[in-house]
């Protein structure tokens, strides 16, 4: 059997892990984080349209960057008609 020192030390460790999870899931969720990939997405699309020749590449360099950012922010919706699916299915 586990002793008291030993329980609570498991449970510190939990709590720790569980900090780490939270602070990573509100990355994840964030608009900050949208954002970046949206811009970083736009900047790539953009730069391989430049190297390719396509005539206004900046400009055709939105619409996979729109899309990529309205696909991110759907997800959410998405997951949560998913999950009630899911759990109806299991029940």
């Amino acid at each position: 059997m586990a002793s008291l020192q030993q329980l609570e030390a498991e449970i510190e460790k939990l709590e720790e892990r569980n900090k780490r999870v939270e602070v990573d899931k509100a990355w994840e969720t964030s608009y900050a984080r949208r954002g970046l990939l949206t811009l970083f997405t736009y900047i790539a699309m953009g730069a391989y349209l430049q190297a390719i020749n396509v005539s206004e590449p900046w400009l055709n360099a939105v619409v996979p960057a729109v899309a990529f950012m309205l696909s991110t922010l759907t997800l959410p919706f998405f997951k949560s008609i998913w999950l009630e699916k899911s759990l109806k299915k299991a029940k």
